[in-house]
């Protein structure tokens, strides 16, 4: 099977596909107009607390307040007696220590004024702002580090016990970032020591001047920016799997080269090439027309049967329709064959356009239980490939599938357009 990258860099914007095959199966786009702060680590000052939704509106220095639950603003660390983590949870709260023996053995929870250190979990959308946690990650290719949370993980899609046995005692044998945990990625399969030791120290530096810049910094400010996309497209996807990765652009050629001999190493490097044709990239790997179909509401299937995906503000609907399929096959039969041929195309449909929340799925209705349990179990396969989290309900009998699948940025349409300023987004024109 070949893995290609394709990665194509025009003034403020680049763009980045995962192509397998022939076919395009990522897609991600980074443009300088909108501003990304997913991930970011700010010092934030708590504005309002709203007990009757949980919840806590902080000033992180953006144009709309943060929310953070009130659950993710207790940070574990707050019940252990550990000197560290508790001095440095105190000073970023800018709170008094009551002497010893009035001390209150439970955590506090935030006052109006309180300065918190917080982190992007999911991008302001609409009119609400980003959502927060306290409970601070930083990723790397092979771990995850966790500075306020003990835990030692290893990801459940390395289930083979072994391996799973030996990359927890690397994390045990780790002489730094005691009082923090860490999670060791899918990535690390069959890594050696020294790899995962030298991706744990890179991410516990990084905390470590994220706590200097906090003790420095007056609240709302930036502390941490989450790195660009390029960085990110080396850490999770360039893996010994990609057979190439293909960039149209010298100087980002240049610097993605210096880039991934760093973090990965020299024999990593040999995998990029810089792409010098006439024609644009995208369209010389025939993954352009596919690219512009992510835009379509309507996705055709070669049998003539398509999806429509209509995104709304609460939810996500897909319909399957059987529109030219023609096969000579009894009605449920023919609906079984075309929800089957459909499934993998709306697992992989939600991921390019990278849509997210509550999606209803409507396939066409099946009458035998076989029928419904086997379309259900080919789109859960098709999802698996999902780095976001999903989560899928059985078909009912109406044919309707619910599932969830986590949205955390800006979805692929918002990036590349906006509302029409004459028909306020409707989309339709109005006859007279």
């Amino acid at each position: 099977m070949s893995k290609e990258i394709l990665v194509s860099i025009k003034q403020g914007e680049r763009r980045v596909t995962m192509v397998e095959n022939g076919k395009l199966e990522d897609f991600h786009i980074e443009v300088d107009r909108q501003n990304t702060i997913l991930g970011n680590v700010y010092k934030g000052r708590v504005e309002s607390i709203l007990p009757s939704i949980n919840g806590a509106f902080v000033n992180i220095g953006e144009e709309r307040n943060g929310f953070l639950y009130l659950t993710d603003a207790i940070n574990p660390l707050l019940e252990e007696e550990i000197a560290g983590p508790r001095k440095l949870i105190d000073k970023i709260l800018r709170r008094k220590q009551k002497p010893k023996e009035h001390r209150d053995s439970k955590p506090k929870p935030l006052a109006k004024g309180d300065e918190v250190l917080v982190q992007v979990v999911k991008e302001p959308f609409g009119t609400k702002g980003a959502r927060l946690t306290t409970h601070v990650s930083l990723a790397g290719r092979f771990v995850v580090f966790m500075p306020y949370d003990k835990h030692l993980g290893v990801s459940k899609r390395i289930d083979e016990s072994g391996e799973r046995q030996r990359l927890r005692e690397v994390l045990r044998e780790l002489k730094f970032g005691q009082t923090g945990g860490f999670i060791v990625r899918t990535a690390s399969l069959q890594k050696g020591k020294k790899e995962l030791i030298r991706d744990a120290k890179f991410l516990f530096n990084i905390w470590q001047r994220v706590r200097k810049t906090a003790d420095e910094k007056q609240a709302p400010a930036l502390i941490y920016k989450e790195y660009d996309l390029m960085w990110r497209i080396v850490r999770d996807f360039l893996t010994e799997d990609v057979d190439k990765l293909i960039i149209d652009s010298q100087e980002e050629y240049h610097r993605l080269c210096r880039f991934v001999y760093t973090l990965i190493g020299r024999e990593m490097v040999a995998k990029i090439q810089l792409y010098k044709g006439n024609v644009p990239l995208f369209d010389s790997h025939n993954v352009a027309h596919e690219m512009r179909k992510i835009y379509d509401k309507r996705v055709f299937l070669k049998s003539g049967a398509y999806v429509v995906i209509e995104p709304t503000e609460g939810l996500i609907v897909v319909d399957v329709n059987s529109g030219k399929f023609k096969a000579n096959a009894p009605p449920e039969e023919a609906a079984f064959l075309v929800n089957m041929e459909a499934a993998p195309e709306i697992a992989r449909q939600l991921r390019l356009r990278d849509l997210g929340g509550i999606i209803v799925i409507d396939f066409i209705d099946m009458g035998k239980e076989s029928h419904r349990r086997r379309v259900l179990e080919c789109l859960e396969a098709a999802l698996s490939k999902d780095r976001s989290k999903t989560e899928v309900s059985r078909i009912s009998a109406l044919g309707l599938v619910e599932m969830t699948r986590a949205r955390t940025g800006k979805t692929i349409e918002s990036i590349s357009f906006h509302d029409c300023p004459y028909c306020d987004g409707r989309g339709r024109v109005k006859i007279d």
